[in-house]
């Protein structure tokens, strides 16, 4: 998988994606990144990239020629391979792990970076990406959160996880939170590893995680819940 970003700080993405299990993944070229830096295509001699808004408000917006140039020329290098471009947006759809995992199966994803107070929306209608948000709060800036969604994505692809089937048994993916889990020693200042861990009977064990998974969500997360319990009611 092919991952590119358009971005002013092309810095902040390849210092976060290239640790931990991502990192390995790029090592390994199971994943790419390209980072590209839209102020190398302004024909500012400053190399400004943002300006005042029309009508009035604070803060500044970028401008949409830099961004349709890097565009442009980003997509002359992809060519008709098949391509999902992604903008970062309060305004967009909400990111989760079923979007996650659609992704994943795209040869290359594009996240468009937006930085002040956005982009000019001449860009947005040229460019024609998903808007796509991480939660009902505002950034900086895009890149932590296209950063967030690569590594989403990323868990999905086929090789970037020591055990592929760990995508498909974590929060979220059966539309439950995860099951409580421990490791040795058996005791720990006095709290004990739940005896059903120990006594090597799978389906006890499976029974055992399938209730706390249960029960996890309906505590912390009860929307989850309810809509769990609804679309299997019909089953």
């Amino acid at each position: 998988m092919h991952f590119h970003v358009m971005t002013l700080f092309p810095e902040m993405i390849t210092a976060w994606m290239s640790e931990s299990i991502t990192g390995r993944a790029l090592k390994k070229k199971i994943l790419t990144l390209d980072a590209i830096d839209i102020r190398d295509y302004t024909l500012d001699k400053n190399r400004r990239v943002d300006d005042y808004i029309y009508g009035g408000g604070s803060g500044m917006l970028m401008a949409a020629e830099p961004v349709v140039r890097c565009y442009d020329d980003l997509r002359k290098g992809i060519g008709s391979e098949s391509c999902r471009v992604l903008y970062m947006s309060p305004r967009g759809r909400q990111f989760d792990g079923s979007m996650a995992r659609a992704l994943s199966h795209n040869e290359n994803v594009v996240f468009l970076c937006g930085h002040y107070e956005g982009i000019d929306e001449r860009a947005i209608e040229y460019i024609r990406p998903v808007e796509v948000s991480i939660g009902d709060f505002i950034l900086t800036g895009g890149e932590i959160a296209a950063v967030m969604m690569m590594d989403a994505i990323s868990r999905f692809v086929p090789g970037v996880l020591g055990s592929y089937e760990s995508a498909f048994t974590e929060s979220f993916s059966d539309g439950l939170l995860e099951y409580p889990q421990y490791t040795r020693p058996e005791e720990f200042r006095g709290m004990r590893v739940p005896p059903v861990l120990l006594s090597g009977d799978h389906k006890k064990v499976d029974a055992w995680r399938r209730e706390q998974a249960l029960l996890a969500t309906k505590e912390r997360r009860p929307d989850l819940y309810r809509k769990y319990m609804k679309q299997n009611e019909t089953k």
